[in-house]
């Protein structure tokens, strides 16, 4: 039952935010890239409204099909410039942003629909080639970079660890992304469009190990609908 699942990954989350010693501010967004509307509604049924796509159409055709206001849609997923203007409105949070371009085509699609678009900084802190994002060195340039935005407010930064990796090795690259995320919240209180207060890492495969780093959002497909 999907319902004992998410029982199950909140006790997950409980006991690594215990075993780190830090109480449980830890935002859970179910995954729902390529289930369907009686699967979402069960989770929605068992107290979930986080809800994240991957895919621009499929958020656009289940954002019509659920029509539920208290639905937060997460665009999780790669996102194209020339596809933002189909979601700008439709999303809570956009994590995946990846490019000074996208930051500069948010903006614009959000100027015209006379809303503030919220952000997160995509990091490739592993500097992986198939991966998108800023480098850990860029993060800084890149929020500078959306100070300038009208329309944009930067919510924090989200980072895809490699798949396989050792928990040392995870841990160390959750760490590190966390350090980038404290010396960026400085800039909350120096700019009106930066309000950094989300640090969105960890899946199914690696969920405890970023919630013991820090993590206050993870991503959770798998492990909700298995």
């Amino acid at each position: 039952m999907i319902s004992d699942n998410v029982r199950n990954v909140k006790k997950r989350i409980t006991s690594a935010c215990e075993s780190a010693g830090r109480d449980n501010n830890v935002r859970l967004v179910a995954v729902t890239k390529t289930r369907s509307i009686e699967e979402i509604n069960q989770i929605i049924s068992s107290g979930i409204y986080d809800l994240g796509e991957n895919r621009v159409k499929e958020l656009t055709e289940k954002y019509e099909l659920l029509p539920d206001t208290n639905i937060r849609w997460h665009l999780i997923g790669t996102l194209q410039t020339n596809k933002v203007k189909y979601i700008i409105d439709k999303v809570y949070l956009i994590h995946s942003v990846d490019t000074l371009r996208l930051i500069d085509e948010i903006n614009r699609q959000a100027g015209k629909k006379g809303i503030k678009a919220n952000i997160l900084l995509q990091i490739n802190i592993a500097k992986e080639e198939q991966k998108h994002g800023f480098a850990e060195e860029e993060a800084e340039e890149a929020l500078m970079y959306c100070t300038k935005m009208e329309n944009i407010i930067v919510k924090g930064i989200m980072m895809m660890a490699p798949a396989g990796e050792s928990e040392e090795s995870l841990c160390n690259l959750f760490e590190k992304t966390e350090k980038i995320y404290n010396k960026l919240m400085k800039f909350s209180a120096e700019y009106d469009n930066i309000d950094i207060d989300t640090l969105s890492m960890g899946m199914t495969d690696d969920f405890e190990y970023a919630v013991k780093c820090g993590s206050n959002t993870v991503r959770i497909g798998r492990a909700l609908f298995i």
